[in-house]
């Protein structure tokens, strides 16, 4: 499939198309964390607060999911809310794309799926959450996210808080570094983990300043080195969450979710909802923290590419 038949099946909100044609800078985001990632209303009044964070710095919110059959980008808040409230949006990755879209059904984009989605639009940044990874026990399940092998093939920069602490971190980074994934990261030397800030491990770069962000991609995609970049930021100081409680409380919901039988990608929403049970909700407000910092983070970079 060409570049032009494959952006034949995308639907650009007005705001975004009116962004793109003056030259301005747009920030892509995923709509897994609405569908799946929080309950509803904090799912929609995030994501409304994450477009209105963005747009205040001079970035346009490009919120991506798949609504009756096309791929659509930027989401009105009519859109908002029904990905928010339908709790049957599915779970849209690369292999499942094409299914969502040619059912005519509604999709809310993974990752991956995002990232797709954004590299097909000509959007470069992409903001998340935390991205997916080497799933603990993976030597025996082999359950590895399909974000690591997109982040591997598909040139988009995505900023994250790392990875998410229900992940065997040190072998999602070994997978990232086999397949030629820059890890950057800001603020700190080390890598994020999602609640907490330090994962205890390095990342490849340190690069504070957008601008040096900017230009490293740049050269890298310049090289003809095709494939992401990861962004690493960690949550607020005042919204992270102890170390030790998050891991034993992710080992005990890890413990349920194996009993229950739960596995594939029913995994994480799973893990994200007994978290949240499990610390009276306080692992809910850390994730919107992230995200909205996260975001901050990403218009900046999508400000400094434009200049690179």
């Amino acid at each position: 499939m060409n570049a032009d038949s494959a952006r034949s099946w995308l639907t650009f909100s007005a705001p975004v198309a009116a962004a793109q044609a003056a030259g301005r800078a747009i920030v892509a985001l995923e709509s897994t964390i609405i569908a799946h990632g929080m309950p509803y209303p904090e799912n929609v009044r995030t994501a409304r607060e994450v477009e209105a964070l963005i747009r205040a710095m001079d970035a346009e919110p490009a919120t991506i999911a798949v609504i009756g059959g096309r791929v659509r980008i930027g989401l009105s808040d009519d859109e908002l809310e029904l990905l928010g409230r339908s709790g049957e949006a599915h779970k849209v990755s690369r292999r499942d794309l094409p299914a969502v879209l040619a059912s005519g059904e509604t999709g809310a984009t993974t990752v991956a799926g995002t990232m797709i989605c954004a590299a097909l639009a000509g959007i470069e940044v992409f903001v998340t959450g935390g991205i997916g990874g080497v799933h603990r026990g993976a030597p025996e399940t082999f359950d590895i996210s399909a974000d690591l092998q997109e982040l591997a093939r598909t040139s988009v920069a995505v900023v994250c808080a790392g990875a998410k602490s229900i992940l065997d971190i040190a072998l999602t980074l070994e997978y990232l570094e086999t397949h030629g994934v820059p890890v950057l990261s800001c603020e700190q030397d080390n890598f994020a983990a999602f609640y907490t800030r330090d994962s205890g491990f390095r990342a490849d770069y340190r690069l504070d300043d957008p601008a040096a962000q900017a230009r490293f991609i740049r050269t890298k995609w310049e090289l003809g080195l095709a494939g992401g970049v990861v962004l690493s930021t960690p949550v607020p100081t005042s919204a992270e969450m102890p170390r030790e409680e998050i891991d034993a409380i992710t080992q005990r919901a890890l413990a349920e979710a194996k009993e229950q039988g739960i596995t594939g990608k029913a995994v994480t929403p799973f893990l994200l909802s007994r978290i949240k049970s499990l610390t009276g909700g306080r692992s809910l407000a850390t994730n919107i923290a992230l995200v909205k910092h996260n975001a901050e983070v990403g218009a900046r970079l999508a400000l400094a590419l434009k200049g690179a």
